[in-house]
């Protein structure tokens, strides 16, 4: 076997453990940090600038009143307390800046290891890469997701879980990202099931954290581009829908899936295995439950097609994105 490819490491440190090194880690970028947490967050930080306006999917006015904020206070470094929001809103100010920053995440999004910005503007959300967005420095405490409730919990280590799986056959995707990804499998597999106790939310976040990294390096493939229209189109919430969409994604491109896929998942197929799975941890089903009307199908399919990556494992036509997308709005048994 002959094997070609490039493979780029993006620069990051990763602190895992406690985030009782938040300061110590800031204050290797700065001195005047900006503060991107809400309100609930019970993370503090000495002489920082505090932002609480943090909405999902970034509206690119949200990302304009953090911009003139953090611009206004002559902050020189940007630290994001949260979730997949939080650090999307960090990045919208990185973007424009260039300040660095530090991400403490609280649940299982990855979106802190990935250089990838993401913002909405009249129902459309926008994402793109820029070396600038890329956080600096990742810590990484499970106690801090002890908050998550359980359903959200779930939902989002399967957002997780979809980093993995898309990260397998994704655009830039190689040998090297598929082990991060196939180990990721083999963390949430095991932690999933045992939330919420602590070795349950350390190995979940342990497997975000690896599926994570696959990802931003692979790149984004047809689930993402799915569950981006769905979510800027139709706000839904954001890890609900990457958990609905994926099992439907799995099943178009089960015939392309390789046994390794199968192996991490202890099943005689990949989509048995991940549906053993959703089985047993109470996964969300259906679009139709997440408030989606199924009259809004045909708009997110036209939304959808011309944005499908060429490598797709199976060619995307509208007929089978058509039944991808009613079944998961209906919750049918993607098999």
């Amino acid at each position: 076997m002959s094997l070609s490819f490039t493979h780029e490491t993006l620069p990051q440190r990763i602190v895992f453990g406690s985030v009782t090194a938040l300061a110590d880690e800031v204050a290797r970028f700065g001195s005047r940090p900006f503060l991107i947490a809400s309100e609930r967050s019970g993370v503090s930080l000495p002489h920082a600038v505090r932002h609480t306006e943090v909405v999902m999917h970034v509206p690119v006015e949200v990302a304009a009143r953090a911009r003139e904020a953090a611009a206004a206070a002559g902050v020189d470094v940007l630290v994001s307390v949260g979730g997949g929001s939080a650090v999307g809103l960090a990045k919208a100010v990185a973007l424009t800046s260039g300040l660095p920053i530090v991400a403490v995440p609280t649940t299982y999004a990855g979106s802190e290891v990935t250089p990838i910005w993401g913002m909405t503007e009249n129902g459309r959300k926008t994402t793109g890469p820029d070396p600038r967005v890329l956080p600096r420095t990742v810590i990484y405490d499970a106690e801090l997701t002890r908050s998550l409730p359980g359903d959200l919990a779930v939902a989002s280590g399967l957002n997780a879980l979809a980093h993995a799986v898309e990260a397998m056959w994704a655009p830039r995707t190689d040998p090297i990202n598929r082990a991060f990804a196939l180990e990721a499998i083999h963390y949430l597999r095991a932690g999933l099931p045992l939330l919420p106790s602590f070795p349950g939310r350390q190995e979940t976040l342990l497997g975000a954290h690896l599926a994570a990294v696959a990802f931003a390096s692979a790149g984004s493939g047809l689930h993402h581009k799915i569950c981006h229209a769905l979510g800027g189109m139709y706000n839904l919430p954001h890890a609900q829908t990457h958990a609905v969409v994926l099992p439907y994604v799995l099943a178009l491109n089960a015939p392309a899936v390789t046994d390794r896929l199968a192996q991490a998942f202890g099943a005689a197929s990949a989509l048995t295995g991940l549906l053993d799975l959703y089985g047993a941890i109470g996964a969300p089903r259906s679009l139709r439950s997440l408030g989606l009307a199924e009259e809004a199908v045909p708009a997110v399919v036209d939304a959808v097609l011309p944005a499908v990556p060429p490598g797709n494992p199976v060619p995307v036509t509208a007929a089978n994105l058509t039944a991808l997308l009613r079944r998961a709005w209906s919750g049918e048994d993607p098999r």
